[in-house]
């Protein structure tokens, strides 16, 4: 067959996606033949007359199933990464028919009895931990899909869950598109005072790309548009930048407030319908927090120490400016502006001048050094593999005694039909069927481009980045499962971010930043006192950045654990929220909800807070390296073994006790942040 979608293997490199046979038209064609030959195959299991055992019903193979799975994961990767407007139509076409096929198969009584059947008949202490938590998970899903609903109930729920689906479909939609579109051209050279020469150069660029010569250009990229709110000395310019910004998705064409209160209404209902009082309970369950009163009473541990933190932040803030500039009312527009001021003043240090030493691809290649020190393996770019456009870069992956592991790609720049922000995803998960299927995982971010006159050079919070997401690609690559939806990051959503915070700290060590800090220009090393200066400034304004991050998992959690529909006001409703966290008025139709993806497109339905969650185990965890040493190969392959390479396969709590010895807890955190 021509469709590459409907070949059982792409003869490729480690069949690995053939990117360059892909277009929009190919996936038309394949996804209706790929879900009528799923559902087909699922039919027929269905009807399989066949002992219901757990390897008959566990261990079945679907070769359609998981063609479809490929082709989805490989489309909805681009339409993050590499989407059209085009394509954005397809998704609203494509959805409801996946959302379909997957409810068939959530409803059909039959696939369920074979389910419940193993499920019932099973003796657990004979299978496998991971057996055992899948066949649990399997059954619960079930359960919460609304497998025992009567009929006309059942026929609601999948009113819900699609309607769900377009929802949230267009909520990223609409985040997208003020994102790609938004311009803010500064034409008089005198408001740009303060910016670094780099992302002046930047903004030049940017304007001329859009027609406008005689001006500079700073767009809804992070990196466009936040140099100008942390560097330009005029205020004015930074008010109305960051205005716009913070309600691009709460006014104007792209304005998300009607999809929240349909998202958030629909999500009580569902919840309801499944006889939970709300949708975070039903979520919560299943998660290492178990309920929201336990999130709200996590999230409230760090409410007064960093409160009391943050106060004494600003009101030192609030002098400085006063003092320097006779600004005696501090705005949110000035505080970015005023922290990298006093962080220089205090620490003689600051973004620009750390950034000559964290070359892109020397970053990379550090990244790397420590992949290969803590775990033994190296990073080979093989240009035999296709990618999905000509930025991203495609290696194989390989333990030092030859074994292969995965497949890595790594795509660093911005551009139009790219969301902003960075992640990491997969393009293949690691299974072992009889046979060892190893990942396929991407890592994707927003950094600067290179120009003609410099390479890519990063800022210090865009190396933690960096190192953020290759952690998750880490929890990827060495995932050594049975099952694939077990496997790798497939874990609890509180737990997922354990691998990926945790390598954020070696960026904070003198001894892995000789491995890649050196001047683009000269080549010198990073100087020692810097090293040590971005240790020390490591807690500066930690009270404010935890506020913030408290805030939004409390902003999260609030809107999920709703119990009647809401019919008021979005911003009044999150402004009512951050004023126990508020240091500085909001700004005219700021808002965070209305583009707030990760609860509302993303996977973090009640719960961001897990970012906190996993900065305690972080925290914790990371102690034992700085206690051994920071490359220490036992406790680096403790964590591979009891972390990294475990997947789903056990409960996280036991993954980690095994680890560290014993229960987690947060001192470690509160004093890293100095909070303590």
């Amino acid at each position: 067959m021509s469709n590459i979608f409907l070949q059982q293997n792409f003869n490729t490199p480690f069949n690995t996606i053939p990117f360059e046979k892909i277009s929009l038209e190919v996936f038309k064609e394949a996804f209706p033949i790929l879900i009528e030959n799923a559902r087909q195959e699922f039919l027929a299991f269905c009807a399989d007359p066949s002992e219901n055992t757990f390897a008959n019903v566990f261990d079945a193979k679907s070769p359609h199933q998981d063609a479809l799975e490929v082709c989805s994961t490989v489309f909805f990767n681009l339409t993050s990464a590499e989407t059209t407007k085009e394509m954005q139509a397809y998704v609203r076409e494509l959805i409801p028919e996946l959302t379909k096929f997957s409810l068939e198969k959530k409803l059909n009584k039959d696939y369920f009895n074979r389910i419940e059947d193993v499920h019932n008949s099973t003796d657990k202490t004979k299978l496998t931990s991971e057996e055992a938590r899948l066949l649990e998970d399997v059954y619960k899903g079930f359960l919460k899909g609304g497998i025992k609903l009567p009929e006309n109930e059942q026929i609601i729920l999948k009113e819900y869950t699609e309607e769900l689906a377009k929802l949230s479909q267009e909520f990223g939609e609409n985040v997208l598109n003020a994102t790609n579109e938004f311009q803010f051209f500064i034409e008089n050279e005198a408001d740009l005072d303060g910016l670094p020469a780099d992302e002046i150069e930047q903004a030049k660029a940017e304007a001329i790309e859009a027609g406008k010569e005689n001006a500079w250009l700073f767009t809804g990229q992070y990196t466009s548009y936040f140099p100008v709110i942390k560097y330009a000395k005029n205020r004015e310019i930074r008010r109305q930048l960051l205005e716009g910004i913070n309600s691009k998705n709460s006014v104007g064409k792209y304005n998300n407030q009607e999809v929240i209160k349909k998202i958030v209404n629909l999500r009580i209902k569902l919840a309801n319908l499944l006889s939970y009082p709300n949708i975070a309970d039903m979520i919560l369950e299943d998660r290492m927090a178990k309920s929201s009163k336990n999130v709200k009473n996590f999230l409230h541990e760090f409410v007064e120490p960093a409160m009391k933190k943050g106060t004494q932040d600003m009101e030192e803030l609030k002098a400085y400016a006063l003092k320097i500039d006779g600004i005696s009312d501090l705005q949110s527009y000035d505080t970015s502006y005023y922290s990298e001021k006093l962080r220089q003043e205090k620490y003689n240090i600051n973004t620009e001048l750390l950034r000559p030493y964290f070359q892109l691809d020397k970053v990379v290649a550090g990244v790397f050094e420590c992949a290969k020190r803590l775990y033994q393996i190296e990073f080979f770019e093989n240009k035999e593999i296709e990618v999905y456009h000509k930025d991203v870069t495609a290696y194989e992956v390989k333990k030092l005694d030859g074994t292969f592991v995965g497949i890595f790609y790594a795509d660093y720049h911005p551009r139009e039909g790219k969301k902003a922000g960075a992640w990491m995803t997969s393009f293949r998960g690691q299974y072992n069927d009889g046979v060892e299927h190893r990942p396929h995982v991407s890592i994707v971010c927003s950094f600067t481009k290179p120009t003609k006159e410099k390479p890519s050079l990063l800022a210090f919070s865009e190396v933690t980045t960096l190192f953020h997401e290759f952690g998750h690609a880490l929890h990827g690559l060495l995932a050594k499962g049975k099952y694939e939806s077990m496997s790798g990051t497939s874990v609890l959503w509180d737990f997922v971010e354990l691998p990926s915070q945790i390598l954020e700290n070696w960026c904070y060590e003198k001894e892995c930043l000789d491995l890649f800090a050196s001047h683009y220009q000269t080549g010198e090393p990073i100087p020692q006192e810097y090293i040590e200066k971005i240790k020390e400034s490591s807690t500066f304004m930690s009270g404010m950045v935890t506020a913030r991050q408290i805030f939004l998992g409390t902003l999260d959690i609030s809107w999920h654990t709703m119990e009647t529909p809401f019919d008021g006001n979005v911003l009044e409703f999150e402004n009512k929220i951050n004023e126990q966290f508020q240091f500085t008025p909001r700004l005219k139709d700021e808002s965070i909800s209305t583009h707030f993806s990760h609860i509302f497109q993303g996977g973090y339905t009640a719960a961001y807070y897990s970012y906190k969650w996993a900065e305690v185990l972080e925290a914790d965890a990371f102690e034992l390296f700085l206690e051994k040493g920071i490359f220490n190969s036992e406790v680096a392959q403790s964590f591979e073994n009891n972390i990294l390479s475990k997947g789903n396969s056990e409960d996280p709590e036991i993954l980690f006790e095994n680890f560290r010895g014993r229960k987690t807890n947060n001192k470690a955190l509160l004093k890293k942040l100095g909070l303590n």
